[in-house]
């Protein structure tokens, strides 16, 4: 039985390698194909002329009015000028503004106020900290490498300071995706930036050294493709892609760009302060080459693939990159690659306005959404080269603009009309309100309670777990940090744990690094509410917040009147502080004082947990 079942094994293996094509035979790309709106080349979108030019900043607004117009909708009014700051510094820095900050702009009369708030926080370090937090969700960046053992990563965080550094330094976004794709071929520190081909997940103890190389470069490649052409390219490692001109090759051609420079062991790079280890992408000296993979299946292997773009990415240039990943990257930056270029500004309008103009991030092909304003995301990514490839210079134009600066509640039949003629506000007709993520809300806290540690860089910190948590985790999964200071850093520098989520960070949405994520979800739960009522964090936060309110003698009315200010940057009403020295004169029923009690429920207020 044994020798049959053998026998048979043999001819199933004999006849699959019989029956690999000798040449790979792929479908062409029509006119048909070319016509889908992300491959078009890019629109030579001109500035419409509308009846509201008069209150509009800047062409961005021009663009959201002409289509508000045609729907009988305006622009909603200008918010106040402390929703304002508020929205400014938690976009920004993912941090409230001082109750000083506020009072100082809105007695700030000057031309101009609001324009020169919104530099000094594009000039601020804090910023890279805020925004390598949404880059990282696309990197898929954890410090460890998932699966079931969940190895550490040592040195993976230098991938997370070169990103802050890059974004603080306003690096040309052309130059930013250069070094992440191939920073090795321009110098030592570059080359950290290529720790984004490596931040996916992996699985060292793989039986078969093969399949973990087969399964790391197709993850990359699809990473790549998703992040920054938004085409969903990964299904085609396995078959022709189903509504897209993707074909396999088209996939493994893609691959060949990296399967050369692909190193699993940490490399020395000689950097201004010494040499250091980091996991990054080099030239091997004995490269391998890409084979087209049937079905997928690395066993499988048929002929060799040339490095190339996806055939529906050249639009109608016949030409595409060198076979470098330095080509490749200028490639994809050239001055109107539409591809390229509606994937970036797509993302950071975005991040800006809570959803993007094309509906679908990561995949701009036949399966998502096409974009609400053509002609403003055509603009707008013809803009971006235009501004010298600056982001903070984008973030000005679009921050600067009147859409971003409306008011995002009213009242009356005009705003009644805003919500049933664009209740989705796919239109925008007034700005989206938002909840804080995880990490700005952790932060908030740290901050607001005198508690937070302003140190940068450096290895991810572990701070203490509650133990329902550690007693499930092997031995030596989560070392706490030894610098109890440590603990209260910001939460871009927390270890991130690909099995293990922060759990605070895990109730409040973010990503587990299993792949790139271009969008939150954003959950309400009730274990949400929990967290910050019962957690040891949140208690400690809330008594830091009580002491500093109090301050000694401090009467009740000014400790009330101080918390309100640093929760919501405004003065309670008499209606507030008459329920609040109620609440506060109440004996207390447990070990938790008074004040304490008060501070963990503003803390679950929608007025702190949401952005006007």
């Amino acid at each position: 039985m044994f020798l049959r079942c053998a026998s048979l094994l043999l001819l199933s293996l004999a006849l699959g390698r019989a029956a690999e094509p000798a040449v790979v035979v792929e479908p062409p790309i029509t006119d048909a194909d070319r016509d889908h709106w992300a491959w078009r080349p890019l629109g030579q979108a001109t500035v419409p002329s509308v009846k509201a030019a008069g209150r509009l900043a800047n062409p961005v607004d021009h663009f959201i009015a002409e289509k508000l117009e045609s729907n009988s909708l305006s622009l909603a009014p200008e918010a106040d000028r402390r929703t304002l700051i508020r929205r400014l510094y938690f976009d920004l820095l993912g941090l409230p503004p001082s109750p000083g900050a506020v009072a100082a702009f809105e007695a700030d009369i000057r031309p101009g106020a609001y324009v020169r708030l919104l530099d000094s926080l594009l000039a601020s370090p804090v910023y890279g900290e805020r925004w390598a937090q949404h880059w990282l969700d696309l990197a898929r960046f954890a410090e460890t490498d998932g699966f079931e053992h969940d190895k550490v990563r040592p040195n993976a965080w230098r991938y997370r300071d070169w990103l802050i550094d890059a974004l603080n330094a306003d690096q040309p976004y052309d130059q930013f995706v250069l070094h992440q794709l191939a920073g090795d071929a321009v110098s030592s520190t570059a080359a950290l930036g290529t720790g984004f081909l490596l931040a996916g997940q992996d699985m060292p103890d793989i039986n078969l050294a093969v399949e973990r190389r087969h399964m790391v470069l197709n993850e990359m490649t699809a990473t790549v493709g998703s992040v920054f052409l938004g085409l969903n390219v990964g299904c085609a490692q396995c078959h022709e892609h189903k509504s897209d001109p993707l074909s396999q090759a088209d996939f493994y051609r893609l691959r060949a760009f990296f399967e050369s420079a692909l190193q699993f062991k940490e490399q020395k790079l000689a950097l201004a302060g010494g040499e250091v280890s980091g996991r990054v992408m080099r030239i091997s000296s004995k490269p391998a080459p890409t084979r087209f993979a049937v079905r997928g299946d690395f066993r499988r292997l048929g002929q060799v693939m040339k490095p190339a773009v996806p055939r529906i990415a050249l639009g109608s240039v016949e030409h595409g990159p060198t076979s470098s990943r330095a080509g490749l990257a200028r490639w994809m930056s050239g001055s109107r690659n539409p591809l390229f270029l509606r994937a970036a500004v797509n993302r950071l309008w975005q991040f800006h306005f809570g959803q993007p103009l094309a509906g679908t991030p990561n995949d701009m092909g036949h399966d998502g959404e096409p974009p609400t304003h053509p002609e403003l995301l055509d603009w707008l990514a013809a803009e971006l080269p235009r501004r010298d490839w600056s982001i903070k210079s984008m973030h000005r134009l679009l921050l600067a603009s009147t859409t971003y600066r409306q008011a995002s509640r009213g009242q009356g039949d005009r705003w009644a009309r805003r919500l049933t003629g664009d209740p989705g506000n796919r239109l925008y007709s007034r700005m989206h309100r938002w909840r804080l993520d995880g990490e700005s809300l952790r932060d908030t806290l740290l901050t607001l309670s005198g508690r937070a540690t302003q140190r940068a860089g450096g290895p991810g910190v572990r701070p203490p777990l509650p133990r329902e948590i550690t007693s499930t985790l092997l031995k030596n999964q989560w070392p706490v940090s030894t610098d109890t200071e440590d603990h209260h850093r910001r939460s871009v520098y927390l270890f991130a744990r690909r099995n293990l989520r922060y759990p605070l960070f895990e109730l409040f949405d973010r990503p587990d690094g299993t792949a790139s994520c271009a969008r939150r979800k954003e959950s309400t739960t009730a274990p949400q509410s929990l967290i910050l009522l019962n957690s040891g964090f949140s208690l400690t936060m809330a008594k830091a917040l009580a002491k500093r309110c109090k301050d000694g003698e401090t009467p009740v009315g000014r400790s009330i009147r101080r918390m309100y200010g640093l929760l919501f940057q405004r003065e309670p009403s008499r209606e507030e502080l008459h329920l609040a020295k109620r609440f506060l004169a109440e004996p207390s029923d447990g070990e938790v004082d008074p004040l304490t009690q008060f501070a963990l429920a503003l803390i679950n207020l929608n007025e702190f947990l949401f952005v006007d």
